[in-house]
């Protein structure tokens, strides 16, 4: 079974909680992600039984679009920086011929090692830290969040730069909420235990269990 049809799957098994869910969304009048949520948000049963749906983010052709852009821009800055390695020759500049009308290109010798090293060295740093950047934020934007069945881990499936998902399960213990959902504007983060950087939940996606996400994955812990 794929990943897609598996989500779909839980997605259709978790419709029916959404409804008794209904008159406890309505009674909270704050989304709450830190011990001075009411206690009505605790009391929510997390023992799932069967996999569940927290939050689904569907936009591939976005990611897909914006990594073919940075290998573009890493091919080009990569060619620009070993070309000024390779291709730039020294050239000394005749200062007598230099007026005040002369341009500033005409002034300066590129072909000089300082400005040889200098110009491919840049070129080749902003290609891969441009790749770098955006490999990153694909493999920290969160595709889906479920929250497997027990309520005592959640899976994160995250875009991958070539079009395939990454797949993380982590005990439910190890996540932590930085910021309110009803804050947030543009991206959610979670920090998970023992990993660099956040995971972004992006605020146009859907929280298909809003309280049952507040009550797990959405509430502040400290380690």
């Amino acid at each position: 079974m794929s990943l897609l049809s598996y989500v779909s799957t839980i997605l259709k098994r978790s419709a029916a909680l959404r409804y008794p869910l209904k008159n406890s969304v309505n009674k909270i009048k704050t989304n709450t992600f830190s011990s001075l949520a009411p206690k009505k948000i605790h009391d929510v049963n997390t023992n799932v039984a069967k996999d569940v749906v927290l939050f689904k983010y569907e936009n591939p052709k976005y990611f897909m679009y914006m990594n073919v852009f940075a290998v573009l821009q890493y091919m080009f800055w990569s060619y620009l920086g070993i070309f000024a390695f390779n291709s730039l020759k020294d050239a000394p500049v005749d200062r007598s011929k230099i007026t005040d009308d002369t341009p500033w290109f005409r002034r300066i010798n590129l072909g000089d090692n300082k400005y040889r090293n200098t110009l491919g060295a840049v070129s080749l740093l902003v290609g891969t830290g441009s790749l770098a950047l955006i490999w990153m934020y694909t493999l920290k934007s969160v595709r889906f969040l479920i929250l497997n069945k027990g309520g005592r881990h959640l899976t994160f499936v995250t875009y991958a730069p070539f079009g395939k998902n990454r797949i993380m399960k982590v005990p439910i213990e190890c996540v932590s909420c930085k910021e309110s959902r009803n804050l947030a504007k543009v991206q959610l983060p979670l920090k998970v235990k023992n990993t660099a950087m956040h995971y972004m939940l992006d605020m146009r996606g859907q929280f298909t269990q809003p309280v049952l996400f507040d009550s797990t994955a959405g509430l502040a812990r400290k380690w």
